[in-house]
């Protein structure tokens, strides 16, 4: 079946039964594979069979239930949309502040002329005191009612439920009792008013939910912060001129002048001028990258020292920080494999509820020896009001929205809550070689010259000869010359030895280099140099031998070096108890050296990319939870393969790469990183399902009354729903620290 997904506005719910509610309806939608409901960004993610259903039926099958779904808009630029939801998110949390505030005051005045005497008795006072709650709730509270209509007509139940039945029966007994006093006052009862219980129960919750606004905004903070990386405008030169132009102007291929102190506007490819680029904000690195021509810069990172002009590459929609903007929002959109407990439970949890509730009263109005009728109403209006799962729904999702921020704070880009999962449970970590545990390029890493000769003149003469050659070490060769300013002459009479090396003339000498077959084929004796070679050889680089006009006159060592942190990294992987395997393509000898220097005790070497699928596949069949580490190119199969794939990105290609999680700069230690916040993630959820759980669990009991008979205790509704406020909020405020979490294995 072929997929497509579409990602959708939802509005209107509120707790995890809400959540469950709609999830439900979108799993059981004919065609959809799979669904992802997020309470926190009030969105639902669907993968589903465009040939059975498509976009505006899924809507229709979410507002079946109750709430409100729209269409998915096309995507405005890149911090528009963020804006518009900031915007809201700041309408959202002064709305409920304001009516929090105004309730929670008329709340203590009616409190304020209970506890004077005036009240029930007092026929004016009680019409007054009807009125006010009347008006706190229609104007405060009326959202909570109209939800609770909407489940009910659709056949649900979510908090909303709960809310309206607890504060509707307290009011609906209160005004009872002020309509017709004489009613109880025939059954030997006191005609008792709830009007500061409703008031007040109802401006806790507001207050909770401000309060948990206010807490959900931050858990996007990483996010908001890089859609505002990108400046609005950009410096460009036109007809010989250089314009000031909105950013959306820019067109591919022109050259833009990025000064120092500025933004990077777009992406591009520094044509003219240097400077050192400090791209923190996107890839963790937490030093400027020296760039000069040929460079390759990101927008949105920062132009720390020198002037320089670059090529506009990609822009729009397609720019490296639009795709990682996209990639957290959809990681952001996800749910973690935890979050099906809570799921579980809430989809029962409300109905449940009601019915300990009803069980509540039944046995208070039975056994109770004192004013029944008011005791078993007191019971049940706390059971309804204390057991809202508003915490439930919350304690997976914000801790994975907080993590997945912190994470590309890092440079780590976790593709959803499913990758984050899994990257605290692995205890395997496979490692390929090339391009991970080693730079990926080769490089001259020894230069070794014999008595009498230059070192200057010799490097600048076989630089010359390799500039002529197509191996791929001769460019290795050339680049260390020109690093170190030396000039290239012209060859003649350049020559291969496939096999061998290569020869040729500069000048009036005869430049060789090559293996010591090479040397022998010639007449040089190699044997000055031979334990060198050896010795060289031993630790993973090649050798090549020098001679000048039949002369032996020193030898090269090229190498793909070890990354420096490569070493740091694996000792790290080892304190976080991972056991480390390395991948090779490469031979043994070469793979047995880097794995020396690096510390690795199990090599498998001169695998195919099928045979490193194989490899993991006899891992995986050992039991054991296994993460793929390479480049995310070729290493594609194996990180598929994988049960967590972490591809090591360079920051300059996130959409084209494989895994579930993205390294934006090539540093093991990075690596490291993800598995220590992915454990951090797991056990902050867990505290958050466990508070939540155990909140009900204990809250529940308490405001049925179970421990009155022994302590005489018994829990009001104006306590249960500022307890009931509070767990969301703590729940969150939990969530939150991850935020500042520090990862030891971080460079």
């Amino acid at each position: 079946m072929s997929t497509t997904r579409t990602t959708f506005p939802v509005t209107g719910m509120t707790c995890a039964g809400c959540q469950a509610s709609v999830q439900r309806a979108l799993e059981r939608a004919p065609g959809v594979e799979r669904a992802a409901v997020n309470l926190l960004l009030h969105s639902a993610s669907v993968d589903y069979d465009p040939a059975v259903t498509s976009p505006p039926q899924l809507v229709d099958a979410v507002r079946a239930t109750g709430y409100q779904a729209d269409l998915p808009v096309a995507r405005a630029d890149l911090g528009r949309e963020e804006a518009e939801r900031e915007r809201a998110a700041v309408v959202e949390f002064r709305e409920l502040s304001l009516k929090a505030g105004v309730s929670l005051a008329l709340g203590l005045l009616v409190m304020a002329l209970g506890m004077l005497g005036l009240g029930a008795g007092q026929p004016r006072v009680s019409w007054g005191l009807l009125a006010v709650t009347a008006f706190v709730m229609t104007w405060a509270g009326r959202h909570f009612y109209l939800r609770a209509w909407n489940a009910f007509r659709h056949h649900a139940a979510d908090m909303n439920t709960l809310i309206a039945l607890g504060t509707g029966a307290a009011f609906l007994f209160s005004a009872f009792a002020t309509v017709a006093p004489g009613v109880f006052e025939r059954h030997g009862l006191a005609p008792e008013l709830y009007y500061e219980a409703v008031i007040i129960i109802l401006a806790l919750i507001l207050l909770g939910n401000a309060l948990e606004a206010r807490a959900k905004r931050q858990t996007s903070a990483a996010l908001r912060a890089l859609t505002r990386l990108q400046p609005e405008t950009a410096r460009v030169i036109r007809d010989g001129r250089e314009l000031e132009i909105p950013l959306g102007e820019v067109h591919p291929g022109e050259l833009v002048v990025v000064r120092p102190g500025e933004r990077v506007p777009v992406d591009g490819v520094i044509v003219e001028g240097g400077s050192a680029v400090d791209e923190s904000m996107l890839t963790g690195e937490s030093l400027p990258v020296e760039k000069g021509p040929g460079s390759a810069v990101i927008g949105g990172t920062v132009n720390s020292t020198g002037t320089f002009s670059t090529r506009a590459t990609t822009l729009g929609a397609d720019s490296v920080l639009a795709r990682i903007v996209q990639l957290l929002r959809d990681a952001q959109g996800t749910r973690a494999p935890l979050a099906r407990l809570a799921d579980r439970i809430s989809a029962v949890f409300v109905p449940v509820v009601i019915a300990l509730a009803l069980t509540t009263f039944v046995v208070w109005y039975l056994l109770a020896a004192q004013a029944p009728l008011l005791r078993a109403f007191t019971a049940a209006v706390s059971v309804l009001i204390i057991a809202c799962p508003c915490a439930m729904g919350l304690a997976v999702p914000t801790a994975m929205m907080v993590a997945t921020g912190r994470g590309a704070e890092l440079g780590l880009l976790i593709k959803g809550g499913e990758a984050l999962e899994r990257a605290g449970r692995i205890d395997t970590i496979v490692l390929d070689k090339t391009g991970t545990l080693t730079e990926g390029k080769p490089a001259v890493t020894d230069v070794v010259v014999l008595a009498g000769r230059d070192e200057p003149e010799l490097l600048a003469q076989v630089a010359s000869l390799e500039s002529a050659s197509e191996h791929p070490l001769a460019g290795a060769i050339v680049a260390l010359a020109r690093q170190r300013g030396l000039g290239l002459s012209p060859v003649q009479e350049f020559r291969a030895l496939p096999g061998r090396g290569a020869t040729g003339r500069i000048g009036r000498r005869q430049i060789s280099v090559g293996n010591q077959a090479m040397l022998r084929d010639a007449g040089i004796d190699p044997a000055p140099l031979v334990a060198t070679a050896e010795r060289l050889a031993a630790l993973g680089r090649t050798a090549m031998f020098l001679s000048v006009d039949g002369e032996l006159a020193g030898l090269l060592a090229v190498a793909d070096p070890i990354r420096p942190t490569s070493a740091a990294a694996i000792e790290s992987f080892r304190r976080l108890g991972l056991e480390v395997v390395m991948l090779s393509g490469d031979q043994r000898s070469t793979a047995a050296a880097v794995a020396q220097q690096t510390g690795i005790a199990r090599v498998v070497a001169e695998l195919s990319p099928e045979g490193k699928v194989a490899e993991l596949g006899r891992l995986k069949a050992e039991g054991r939870v296994v993460a793929m580490v390479g480049d995310g190119i070729n290493d594609a199969p194996a990180l598929a393969a994988a049960d967590l794939g972490i591809a090591m990105g360079g920051g300059t290609d996130v959409a084209a790469q494989a895994g579930d999680v993205v390294v934006m700069r090539n540093d093991l230690l990075a690596v490291a990183s993800v598995v220590q916040l992915s454990r951090r993630t797991i056990r902050v959820m867990r505290q958050n399902l466990f508070w939540a759980f155990i909140y009900n669990v204990i809250g529940i009991p308490v405001a049925a009354g179970v421990l009155y008979p022994g302590f005489g205790w018994l829990l009001s509704p104006v306590l249960a729903s500022g307890a009931m406020a509070m767990s969301s909020v703590s729940v969150v405020g939990n969530s939150l620290r991850l935020r500042r979490v520090r990862v030891t294995a971080h460079s």
